[in-house]
């Protein structure tokens, strides 16, 4: 662990009690104070106006919550509704990509907000961030999570097609007799409910399956999700989320600001990722090799 935010913490999300209210930039009324949001389909409308993005990340994130994110391919539309975020604040914060100043990764988090900052990590996932305040200082808010709300087939493919998904395959043999056949037929049905369920939820539940359930990539950094023809695009919440049903806490495997609660999630969503504090990497063992003997084989 190391560094923290340089710049002041807005008071209302300073470690204590949750704020009481709407949050900033949230509409009035909407779902309950607590819990998941409710199932079924979520209509999105025209895409959030540039100045909703033209403020500190840690302003935006939690509006962010119950928001669609869309992107539209010749495979088909998936769209998802945003559950969990993380704020990143430029220079200001020691686990911000931007911290360091810019560079050819980080440019597009230096523009005109209301851009997506996508990024390649671990030699395999993509991550996708929505860039904000004002051109020339870099903050963005990272896309944590989210409900399939759309197209759930076509993100289903991209996640499940090589076999992959959050169970095995294959279901219980029923031996024993007709009876015992249509017990295990229907655990089996029972199984599938469970394991499709399951899937479902687990479709964009974590960053780089946030990502891969829409077909994001690095050749999408840059693209503006406020401009209403942009394959890529994000509208705003059909109802609003209260302070009461948002939680925060510390980002997930940061080992500079880790103490920084500015990860915010729909309270009770099952769609929420796991919270992992960071661990650090241990060097790999050097190999030593055993004495050999003159005719250059090992030891035994």
């Amino acid at each position: 662990m190391g560094g923290g935010l340089t710049a002041a913490v807005p008071p209302e999300w300073v470690p204590g009690p949750r704020p009481s209210g709407a949050l900033s930039g949230l509409p009035s009324g909407g779902w309950p104070a607590a819990g998941p949001v409710p199932p079924g389909p979520v209509p999105s409308g025209p895409p959030l106006p540039r100045d909703f993005f033209a403020r500190p990340a840690q302003e935006v994130a939690p509006a962010l919550l119950g928001c669609v994110l869309r992107h539209e391919t010749p495979d088909g539309a998936v769209a998802v509704m945003v559950t969990e975020v993380e704020a990143y604040a430029g220079a200001a914060d020691a686990a911000s990509h931007a911290f360091r100043g810019r560079t050819a990764r980080t440019a597009v988090m230096f523009g005109e907000p209301g851009h997506a900052y996508v990024y390649f990590t671990y030699g395999m996932h993509f991550c996708v961030n929505l860039v904000c305040l004002p051109e020339g200082t870099a903050s963005a808010v990272l896309l944590r999570a989210g409900r399939v709300a759309e197209g759930a087939a076509v993100a289903a493919e991209r996640r499940y097609a090589t076999g992959g998904g959050p169970a095995g395959k294959g279901g219980p043999a029923g031996k024993g007799g007709p009876a015992a056949e249509r017990a295990s037929a229907g655990e089996a049905g029972s199984a599938a409910g469970r394991l499709a369920g399951a899937r479902e939820r687990e479709l964009a539940r974590g960053p780089a399956r946030l990502c891969q359930a829409l077909g994001i990539d690095r050749g999408l950094d840059g693209a503006d999700v406020c401009d209403p023809d942009s394959p890529l695009r994000i509208s705003g919440p059909a109802r609003a989320v209260t302070a009461a049903g948002i939680h925060r806490g510390p980002r997930v495997g940061v080992s500079r600001a880790a103490e920084i609660p500015w990860r915010f999630w729909i309270a009770g969503d099952p769609t929420v990722s796991a919270y992992r504090a960071h661990v650090p990497r241990r060097a790999a063992a050097k190999a030593v090799s055993a004495p050999a003997t003159d005719g250059g084989t090992i030891h035994r």
